[in-house]
């Protein structure tokens, strides 16, 4: 009886705690409330997550303090401000590690660059940078790039007017990706595009990234002992991450195995018989045994992690904004026709020097990597205790989060019409790329972590745009919701739903 009374009471005072609270910070937009902190609003806004962010961060002068559930390290801090940014990622870099929370949420991609700091990191960035930067890729990979867009990619949609259906363009790009980045790193293309809309088919290893990046995301914000106990038990995301896990990582050592034996045919010259990143890889030392096999594995995994979901994610943005912006379209179409059309009046995909004259098209994706960064935010632990340059405290082992998405609609950084989509900024008068600095244009990063396949990134992203508006008009499905999903990619939640026609240039 005296244990009954004794939890009234303290269900009475914690009644009137709260009510307490709710008086003080019923004018506060995110009320930091007891024990539960502020999850409770952010779950309140989790269909419009990134947009009620962005809200936040705008009433809090771009820097905002986010309290997670006590005892839960859920705590961190996010900014939007280009100074603090350009602190933590460049000026003050040595002071900002990854750290042991982040390694734990990102536990699947292993010891890749992704989860890598220090010394390691170095290293793995020396070895990215000699592959990615040599002569031999970049033409391995505009060969690849181009067969599959006109062996595949065109032919589908052609394939798909014909039919007169609707697709899932952001589905079908990034099959695209995902067979390119393959065949890059594999030496052989799995074909997930096919080249007719009536072979498309299911496959669950290439569907497994997207639900990784989705689990990945949600980490970020569940108390890491819930993790734990959902992966012990096997029940909500953690159980969908190791069906997802499961699947890629059959299909990532069949296709390690697949590379080796057709390496074992060929001479030890690379250029003699193809060219993969599995045989640079091996030829460097790595992938011998079984452990170097899950290294070998782990870095695949973090290239693939980089040139698929983020390509294929920052075209379908742009596709839908250009086709939502009539005149955007009616500049990009007047551009290829003034460059790039031959004397047959046709595009020609193999004359790839005339991508460097598409000025307007290359703003047109920097304005869609804008609105819509494929990677929304990164994150960073600091070492030591800090003061950013706006003032704001950061104690040692304190989340320090940069909002790529939130930054892109901050008027302080972009002006009044920062939310328009407008090309034009980024081209001058006299018709060249205006820069912007990297760490306003974070898009690709920015300091020593910079992404390495930036030229890479906006190659293929004008080859597949180029080459799409130069034949099919992109119209969106009437009534198809367009919203971002959850996830450490920026993917679009219901997909891209379109119907595309016929163009004559």
């Amino acid at each position: 009886m005296c244990m009954i009374i004794v939890g009234f009471i303290a269900i009475f005072i914690l009644f009137f705690i709260y009510i307490h609270y709710w008086r003080c910070n019923r004018d506060e937009i995110v009320p930091n409330w007891p024990v539960i902190g502020m999850v409770p609003t952010f779950v309140r806004h989790v269909s419009d997550f990134n947009d009620f962010a962005t809200l936040v961060l705008k009433r809090h002068g771009g820097t905002f303090r986010f309290q997670g559930p006590w005892f839960t390290n859920t705590s961190f801090i996010i900014t939007t401000d280009p100074t603090n940014v350009d602190h933590i990622s460049s000026k003050n870099f040595g002071n900002y590690g990854k750290g042991s929370n982040f390694q734990e949420i990102f536990d699947f991609f292993g010891d890749g660059i992704i989860n890598s700091d220090s010394h390691d990191w170095k290293q793995k960035r020396t070895m990215y940078h000699l592959i990615l930067k040599g002569k031999s890729f970049k033409k391995m990979l505009s060969q690849i790039i181009q067969k599959k867009v006109e062996n595949c990619l065109l032919p589908f949609l052609k394939d798909v007017c014909e039919e007169g259906v609707h697709v899932d363009l952001q589905d079908a790009l990034n099959r695209f990706t995902f067979d390119t980045n393959c065949t890059i790193v594999f030496g052989f293309d799995p074909n997930t595009l096919p080249n007719k809309f009536g072979e498309l088919r299911e496959i669950a290893y290439q569907k497994s990234l997207p639900v990784i990046e989705e689990v990945i995301f949600y980490r970020h914000f569940i108390p890491s002992f819930l993790s734990r106990l959902q992966k012990w038990i096997h029940v909500g995301q953690e159980k969908k991450l190791k069906i997802a896990g499961e699947n890629l990582d059959r299909f990532l050592y069949e296709s390690i195995t697949f590379s080796k034996q057709e390496q074992s045919k060929c001479s030890e010259k690379i250029d003699e018989c193809y060219f993969d990143l599995v045989k640079a890889l091996q030829k460097e030392g790595y992938g011998e045994g079984k452990m170097g096999e899950k290294y070998l594995r782990d870095i695949i995994l973090n290239l693939l992690i980089a040139g698929n979901g983020t390509i294929s994610s920052g075209l379908s943005w742009f596709f839908w904004l250009v086709s939502t912006h009539p005149i955007v379209e009616a500049k990009i179409i007047q551009e290829i026709k003034d460059n790039c059309i031959t004397q047959n009046e046709n595009w020609s995909i193999s004359r790839v020097e005339d991508l460097d004259k598409l000025v307007y098209l290359h703003g047109a994706i920097c304005e869609a990597l804008r609105l819509y960064p494929p990677i929304p935010f990164e994150h960073m632990c600091a070492i030591k205790s800090d003061i950013l340059p706006s003032g704001d405290r950061v104690s040692q082992n304190t989340k320090v989060m940069y909002s790529l998405y939130e930054m892109g609609r901050m008027e302080q950084i972009w002006g009044e019409d920062c939310m328009k989509f407008k090309p034009e900024r980024w081209v001058s008068e006299t018709r060249h790329i205006i820069h912007v600095p990297s760490y306003k244009f974070i898009a690709f990063n920015t300091g020593p972590r910079s992404c390495l396949g930036k030229d890479i990134s906006f190659f293929q992203m004008k080859m597949v745009a180029a080459s799409i508006l130069s034949k099919f008009h992109i119209q969106v499905v009437e009534g198809h919701p367009v919203t971002p999903k959850l996830s450490i990619v920026l993917r679009m939640k219901h997909g891209l739903k379109v119907k595309p026609t016929k163009r004559c240039i």
